[in-house]
């Protein structure tokens, strides 16, 4: 697993998303972004469909068993594919695919309830 190119520290809720980026902790990223209990990493993924389980590693390295990873999948709910699925199932992970709209609000929602949460957010337009 590579070092990401851009971290924040912290976990944040996501302020804004859309016009291919997001807004978190008074800053701004363009792209996609994994938001996970050990801060928030810059994410190369854009298209859900191409996900494998090698794009998430992280959030199956840094995530515990009975957690949650909402991801994001752009404008629309698509699935893993039954790869990704089982990855995060072996790890006692649950994986709940949603729009990234959805997922960006929930995840503020189950953060600001101290939930053990993370997303993985597609950028959309």
């Amino acid at each position: 697993m590579s070092e990401p190119l851009a971290r924040y520290p912290y976990e944040a809720p996501v302020t804004a998303y859309g016009n291919g980026g997001f807004r978190f902790a008074d800053m701004s990223h363009r792209g996609s972004i994994l938001c996970l209990p050990t801060g928030v990493f810059a994410w190369e993924p854009a298209d859900p469909r191409a996900l494998t389980v090698t794009d998430l590693a992280r959030a199956l390295a840094d995530m515990k068993p009975q957690s949650v990873l909402l991801l994001g999948t752009g404008p629309t709910q698509i699935f893993p594919s039954a790869e990704v699925t089982r990855a995060f199932a072996a790890a006692q992970i649950g994986l709940e695919p949603m729009s990234t709209g959805a997922a960006a609000r929930t995840y503020n929602i189950l953060l600001g309830e101290r939930r053990a949460i993370g997303a993985a957010l597609i950028a959309v337009a």
